[in-house]
């Protein structure tokens, strides 16, 4: 399973593989072209209510991985994204500044 975490500042590279944005928003100041996506889920990332509650505060961090798992419990996207990932490199692609407690850190915790 190949499974990467990559900012979404941070330029895009062939050994990638398939590159997947994990946010709900958009990262400001970055243009399809910069970031060079395969596919955009949205429905994989933290709601909103989470993501505001938990705001990148790493003392909440085993909090929100809690209830993250809990939102993603039975997701069709996680199963998918499982598959992929043994087929090929996956890159799950985050906007967040901390690289250590974030979506796409929790995220590749879970697939694996």
């Amino acid at each position: 399973m190949a499974i990467r975490i990559k900012r979404a500042y941070e330029r895009p590279a062939k050994s990638d593989g398939v590159r997947i944005l994990v946010d709900r928003v958009w990262p400001r100041g970055r243009s399809k072209e910069e970031l060079r996506l395969d596919r955009w889920e949205k429905e994989i990332a933290p709601s909103t209510a989470l993501r505001k509650w938990f705001a990148h505060d790493p003392a909440k961090w085993a909090a929100f991985k809690r209830k993250y798992r809990a939102e993603l419990k039975g997701s069709p996207v996680l199963a998918e994204l499982r598959a992929l990932s043994r087929a090929r490199t996956v890159t799950l692609v985050y906007g967040a500044k901390d690289e250590e407690h974030n979506q796409a850190v929790a995220l590749k915790e879970f697939l694996r």
